[in-house]
């Protein structure tokens, strides 16, 4: 390739078809790929996953469609114009596209056994308007209308707050546009800002923003070949990408201008592109295979999500690879002037793995760590990390939204008076027997009381209230329950009643809104105590389903993908450890660098009662792949450094003491340079207005700055303490 390079036409085309290239493929994002983030009713799991697979199946049994919630405050609900203005807002819902009926205290009876639950859960303060939506609607216009018509209906004295599956799922969807929109943006010019001051070449700069910019834009292009969309957490896959391959681009641009200094020899600029290319590509292949891994093991997750982020992460591990050793070396080679920050050095040279210098402007060597601060570093990284006992990865509904923002103030509302969280019970008599007469229906009765006792509960339907609204009608309270069952389709009540009892008369549906605000207790251990209360009345629960069951699958999962996955990583970067150090020690010392990465990032949300969502939750891993980058550098260094100076002294392990001091210190700019980078990028999502975005950028930031912390001053002290001890050491 760089005797390619150099003839002199070449030296200017390649960096000009890097340029055009780059524009081909953004050009080809703006066309070629939806950017709207696909977020789903079921968004946590593909239709096929076994954990939908029972939700689904319910849903199927009981297609009674979804709903929407509308809370109405006013000072008294009790007088006419209060009435006038929810038969306007009905009357307004009811002409939204996808909305089919619309219940509300201006056409109904509140003093109806069903009525009275789901319209006035709450007493004197509000009511509710129930939308029942049609089988299908869309539903990013569903939302932008209802939400326009609480603005046209709504003031002081008629406070509107709307809550529901398809509203709250529309409204995750935005936030995760507007910040794919706005952060990624801003990001890259953050990136490309601190890029600049730190270099000051604009050689540098222009190859490594082209570099990462079309790595980001061919990942985008590649995974929505593969039928890979934007979703919850490939929405932040372009950023990611821009970041690993950033990380390649830096330690080769360290090579190049270590090169130009005279520090690894070669000749004029297009030795001096080669020969960092040499140093660079070694480690910065084992980075990429490291980080393929750990996008890999993602395949194997449960949830969509997570196996959408892991094939396009890996898609995106080696475009990055490729781009910054395809792009960055023709903008390198492009000059021969061996100007560095605007000054000419001198060309002299030095031998290939002699030792290295520091940059200019940077300490000769660094201060070296003893017993004792290793010591404490690790007693202290152990006391952050207890925080992982305490790590919350079932986060509330409400957590998706900003705190002091008016979304989530509206859905504490509605949750308040009557749950945000559908759960769904199939309930049949525990003797198997039917549900058509008296006695089954004093059994549904006690299970509706028991239920509507529980402070997680909030609205209830099931066949009791339904039934006993269909005795309000003339004469029915003197019909059998079989006759009135037949009865409630015919209701006034319409969509709402039908579909609770199945045609066999053998199993019923409960269907149950949760509140979410200040929950304590886990979702598995709150549907298990609701299970016991049928248990008591004398039902039995046969399935689960709804959104409040899905998130508690996903709780699960994350806790235990986040176990697995980062177990599984450490174990396959210990190997990794043992390949690019040339021995046990420094592997066992990688080891323990990258075993305080996940437990301060994981700690520190524990402690701080920081959820991890299915946003935040490939935060750790992320910065696994991007901690390991500067330590196996560092340590492929050190071992180069090692081997040209001869075996070690058998008492003092000179040789070994000095690698890692000069690997540390020639590497230290490059490394200190990629975590600035990093923090400063992924710190511009810690101001998103969508909380899970700003913990994955806060957790990406906590565990870059850890590990580049752990690479400088842990590593190289621990790798020549446990090779001095003898007995981990193997190899030269």
């Amino acid at each position: 390739m760089f005797r390619f390079m150099q003839n002199r036409r070449m030296r200017w085309m390649l960096p000009g078809a890097s340029m055009v290239a780059a524009a081909v493929l953004l050009a080809g994002v703006g066309v070629a790929v939806d950017l709207a983030p696909r977020v789903e009713a079921d968004f946590f799991f593909a239709p096929g996953d076994p954990q939908l697979r029972e939700s689904r199946e319910l849903a199927e049994r009981y297609p009674a469609g979804e709903t929407l919630i509308v809370r109405a405050g006013a000072p008294d609900p009790e007088t006419r114009g209060y009435l006038a203005q929810l038969d306007a807002l009905g009357r307004s819902l009811d002409s939204v596209p996808g909305v089919a009926e619309v219940f509300s205290a201006a056409n109904q009876d509140r003093r109806s056994p069903l009525w009275s639950r789901v319209l006035t859960p709450t007493g004197d303060e509000a009511t509710n308007v129930v939308v029942q939506l049609a089988e299908e609607y869309d539903p990013e216009a569903l939302a932008v209308e209802v939400q326009a018509v609480l603005d046209a209906h709504g003031r002081p004295d008629f406070a509107l707050a709307a809550s529901g599956v398809p509203l709250i799922v529309e409204l995750i969807r935005r936030g995760l546009a507007r910040d794919l929109a706005v952060f990624s943006t801003v990001a890259l010019f953050v990136f490309g800002l601190v890029a600049t001051l730190a270099y000051r070449d604009a050689r540098l700069v222009a190859g490594t923003l082209l570099a990462c910019l079309s790595a980001s834009a061919a990942t985008l292009l590649a995974a929505s070949a593969a039928g890979i969309g934007v979703g919850l957490l490939t929405a932040n896959v372009a950023t990611i990408v821009f970041v690993l391959t950033l990380s390649h681009t830096v330690f080769l641009a360290a090579n190049w201008r270590a090169a130009a200094r005279g520090d690894m020899g070669g000749a004029g600029g297009r030795g001096r592109a080669a020969e960092a290319v040499a140093r660079t590509i070694r480690p910065s292949f084992w980075c990429m295979i490291t980080t393929l891994l750990g996008f890999s093991s993602l395949l194997l997750a449960p949830a969509r999500p997570l196996r959408e982020l892991g094939a396009a992460g890996a898609i995106g591990t080696a475009v990055a690879f490729a781009s910054a050793f395809l792009i960055l070396p023709a903008w390198l080679a492009r000059g021969g002037n061996g100007r560095l920050g605007g000054r000419r050095q001198p060309g002299g040279s030095r031998p290939h793995a002699g030792p290295a210098a520091a940059e200019p402007g940077w300490p000769a060597r660094l201060p070296a760590l003893g017993a004792t601060a290793l010591v404490v570093l690790g007693l202290a990284a152990a006391g952050v990390g207890t925080g992982l006992w305490r790590l919350e990865t079932d986060p509330s509904l409400l957590g998706y939204f900003d705190r002091s923002g008016p979304i989530r103030s509206g859905l504490e509302l509605v949750d308040r008076d009557g749950g945000s969280s559908p759960l769904l019970f199939a309930v049949g008599a525990s003797d198997g027997g039917r549900l058509d007469n008296m006695a089954a229906y004093e059994r549904m009765w006690e299970f509706q009381d028991s239920l509507e006792a529980d402070p997680a509960t909030g609205i209830v339907l099931s066949p009791a209230p339904l039934l006993a609204h269909a005795r309000t009608q003339p004469l029915a309270r003197f019909l059998p329950v079989s006759i009135l069952l037949g009865l409630l389709d015919r209701s006034e009540a319409g969509s709402v009643a039908s579909g609770y009892v199945r045609e066999d008369r053998r199993e019923a549906l409960y269907s149950i809104r949760m509140i979410e605000a200040g929950r304590r207790e886990d979702r598995s251990a709150t549907i298990a105590r609701l299970a016991a209360h049928a248990e008591a009345a004398g039902l039995q629960v046969r399935a689960t389903g709804g959104l409040y069951e899905l998130q508690d699958r996903l709780g699960g999962l994350l806790a235990a993908s986040l176990k697995i996955g980062i177990g599984g990583l450490l174990l396959l970067f210990l190997v990794v450890g043992l390949r690019v150090s040339g021995n046990v020690a420094g592997a066992c010392a990688m080891l323990a660098c990258l075993v305080a990465v996940p437990a301060v990032v994981l700690g520190v949300f524990g402690h701080l009662g920081i959820a991890v969502d299915i946003v935040a939750s490939p935060a750790a891993n992320v910065a696994l792949a991007l901690g390991v980058d500067s330590m196996i550098h560092i340590a492929m260094r050190a071992r180069d450094l090692r081997q040209a100076a001869g075996p070690p002294s058998p008492r003092s392990g000179r040789s070994s003491r000095e690698a890692w001091a000069a690997a540390r210190t020639s590497l230290a700019k490059p490394v200190a340079t990629a975590c600035a980078i990093i923090c400063m990028g992924f710190g511009i999502f810690v101001l998103s207005d969508f909380p899970p975005t700003r913990r994955f950028g806060l957790a990406v930031v906590l565990g870059t700055f850890t590990a580049a912390v752990a690479a400088l001053f842990v590593l190289p002290a621990l790798a020549h303490g446990f090779r001095r001890r003898g007995g981990l050491a193997r190899g030269s």
